[in-house]
């Protein structure tokens, strides 16, 4: 019987002679199953094949990985050991996969980054006056912000869609679906100068324009608030979708429930929502203090 060594040997022929992975995804198969058996080399010695090897040797191994890896990295491992196992079943080597008796850990819900709002008043006001799109990148900047749309809704937003007067746009977000979202006061006078500079107050055509005169892309979004962000140098390179964090965690600490975020993000589910709701401690704090009948001891 192939000792493990010999047997990973061959998984990585096959996967670049049989399957013809890149080199960097060989690589990182490669590395992941030898991790793994200088692990079992430890517990059970130089000559162990796949064959002896169970789901509980399998979870020690994991369970020494979590005290050093991210949840991410671990479940990278554990596909590339399945893969490995699938490929020896077939080759009739082992009788059973005992990496399908082991549970892949749960990803970490990372955070989203945002701006605070020295940040995100920073970034409002980086475009110079004297520069040709600087109206056009004000605009741009205070709507994302202010109605925290995805930059997809907003490029596909025609002048028609604005009703500054009355502060809301009217937004086709995923799936087709419609919705309006208020615009606030400062996003609505960029929006009238930008326009107002145009000549086109009113009118069917794109609402943000590239320098072409075609309808702003995504790409231009993204390069418009890179330059930007440059010039403040206040904070990391930040994305479109950047601004729609800062404004959902803005409303949830001035006080917004999480369903009418929930609504004016255009989120089908509620759990989707849930994932901006990292206000810091000391606001969590202040706001029992506030609100909770017990929250302060006796005076």
């Amino acid at each position: 019987m192939a000792r493990l060594a010999e047997q990973i040997t061959a998984f990585c022929a096959y996967l670049e002679t049989e399957r013809n992975v890149s080199p960097h995804t060989l690589a990182a198969y490669r590395r992941d199953l030898e991790q793994l058996a200088l692990f079992v080399a430890k517990e059970r010695g130089d000559d162990v094949s796949a064959g002896e090897m169970d789901h509980l040797l399998l979870r020690r191994y994991l369970a020494l990985l979590g005290k050093t890896a991210m949840k991410s990295s671990i479940g990278r491992k554990l596909a590339a050991i399945r893969t490995f196992f699938r490929f020896l079943l077939r080759r009739g080597e082992i009788d059973k996969n005992p990496a399908e008796l082991t549970a892949t850990p749960k990803r970490e819900q990372r955070l989203p980054f945002h701006l605070d709002i020295d940040q995100a008043t920073a970034l409002m006001e980086a475009p110079s006056p004297d520069e040709k799109y600087a109206l056009r990148d004000r605009a741009v900047l205070e709507l994302l912000y202010s109605s925290g749309l995805r930059v997809s809704e907003m490029t596909g937003l025609n002048v028609g869609d604005l009703d500054l007067s009355g502060g809301m746009v009217r937004v086709l977000g995923k799936g087709g679906k419609e919705r309006i979202v208020p615009v606030g006061s400062r996003a609505a006078q960029a929006v009238r100068e930008y326009l107002a500079q145009r000549g086109e107050l009113a009118g069917t055509g794109p609402l943000f324009l590239n320098t072409r005169g075609q309808r702003l892309n995504r790409r231009s979004v993204t390069r418009i608030i890179d330059a930007h962000v440059l010039r403040v140098a206040a904070f990391r390179r930040i994305s479109p979708h950047t601004l729609r964090h800062t404004f959902a965690t803005h409303m949830l600490e001035g006080g917004a429930d999480l369903r009418s975020i929930q609504e004016l993000l255009g989120h089908a589910s509620l759990s989707t929502t849930q994932k901006y709701t990292h206000v810091g401690i000391d606001r969590l704090m202040e706001v029992y203090d506030k609100a909770h009948p017990k929250a302060k001891n006796p005076g």
